[in-house]
């Protein structure tokens, strides 16, 4: 006798999903950009009916705020694991590298398409906002306890800060061309500069 396949639970079918969906927003973001991006160009993407997308996500803003909450936290992940592996020696330039990676990502380009799209939609800007904040303080606090600094020391606090405004200019500056090169110089002399500075 021959045993039936076993059907998928419906919360896992859901799952993956919404997963679908998620995933193909953001390649839309990066690829043709928000104005590019609709709800109709998503679920065709996801291979997903635009009624089953329309139940979970019900218009293209809570689909695309959904899709970047969603991979920032995979990127966070990814960052947790990452953190693991920096070397003693070198690792203010490791960390350097390791927090600019969040501003050269698909992540951070499809969030820049929310950010100029919020700039005038104040729908959009109400949900977007909140959002940034709370990935804005996870992101300094990840780069705090990366560079293994008491914030409330000198000027730590300020120089953290200065570290992800300068890292966020220079992953917009990779939106337009490959400037790795340079970033790379940039890098090794904030480095030198951290480690002059910094108080641990």
């Amino acid at each position: 006798m021959t045993e039936s396949p076993t059907r998928m639970p419906q919360p896992e079918r859901t799952r993956l999903m919404r997963q679908r969906l998620l995933e193909a927003t953001i390649d839309s973001l990066v690829e043709v950009g928000w104005a590019g991006t609709s709800t109709t160009v998503v679920s065709q993407r996801a291979g997903v009916s635009r009624g089953a997308q329309l139940h979970h996500f019900p218009s293209k803003q809570d689909l695309v705020v959904a899709a970047v909450e969603y991979l920032a936290e995979r990127r966070r992940e990814e960052l947790a694991v990452d953190i693991d592996a920096l070397p003693e020696e070198g690792r203010t330039r490791a960390v350097l590298d390791l927090l600019v990676s969040q501003y050269t990502s698909p992540v951070f380009l499809a969030a820049l398409e929310l950010w100029v799209a919020a700039r005038t939609d104040s729908d959009l800007l109400a949900k977007v906002a909140p959002f940034e904040r709370r990935v804005g303080r996870e992101i300094h606090a990840h780069a705090v306890t990366l560079l293994e600094v008491d914030e409330s020391r000198g000027r730590n606090r300020q120089l953290v800060q200065a570290t992800l405004d300068l890292l966020r200019g220079l992953g917009l500056a990779a939106t337009l061309t490959d400037d790795s090169a340079r970033r790379a110089s940039i890098l090794d002399a904030w480095a030198d500069t951290l480690d002059r500075e910094l108080e641990r």
